[in-house]
């Protein structure tokens, strides 16, 4: 089977559960995203119901064309919706995907929800779908999300300078960082290191 058959499962650890998303899914999802302070760095605003019909609409379209694998994020304690993650830029026979697209809920960041899902994207992508590389990127000035990559043991790359248009008219940095196969085990003991300590 395909990347694309084989990436849209169901990932649980007890602590999340990531599940391909639904249009049912447009309420949770909205119930979280209307947080100004998610979409700083984003691409996207999300700032009124206009803006997240729209958000939301394309991450389903995006979905069901498959140019994107677009994750619903449960918090398994509270049982709430606490945010979204993708893999997306698949490139199989390079071997190659990048996670990103993700953002969580207010009560959610700082929580270890974001390591606990990345754990998770990282070891279906390396473990069943044969993955070499993962990539991420974030905006250059947001170093929470920086930090975040760091601190899973992903390696960053360098910068693309004015990579791509942001809703307020300027320019965005993308900063890249990657996982490689060889590099995996290692990163999947720090990360599950860390969440045992939790």
């Amino acid at each position: 089977m395909s990347w694309s058959e084989r990436a849209p499962a169901v990932l649980d650890n007890g602590v999340v559960r990531l599940r391909p998303i639904t249009a049912a899914d447009r309420e949770p999802i909205r119930s979280v995203a209307m947080d100004p302070a998610i979409w700083r760095y984003f691409v996207a605003l999300v700032s009124d119901e206009a803006s997240f019909k729209t958000f939301f609409d394309t991450m389903i379209a995006d979905h069901e064309a498959g140019r994107r694998v677009v994750f619903h994020i449960t918090d398994l304690a509270t049982g709430r919706t606490a945010g979204s993650m993708s893999y997306g830029n698949l490139s199989e026979p390079d071997g190659r995907l990048e996670i990103g697209w993700s953002w969580l809920g207010r009560d959610f960041r700082g929580a270890g929800v974001n390591r606990h899902a990345k754990l998770l994207l990282l070891r279906h992508a390396f473990e069943q779908l044969g993955a070499e590389r993962v990539e991420f990127k974030t905006d250059r000035r947001n170093e929470q999300a920086r930090r975040a990559l760091r601190n899973i043991g992903a390696t960053e790359e360098g910068i693309l300078r004015s990579f791509n248009p942001m809703p307020d008219g300027t320019r965005r940095d993308a900063v890249y960082y990657s996982v490689l196969r060889a590099e995996w085990p290692s990163v999947r003991d720090r990360l599950t290191a860390k969440a045992d300590a939790e």
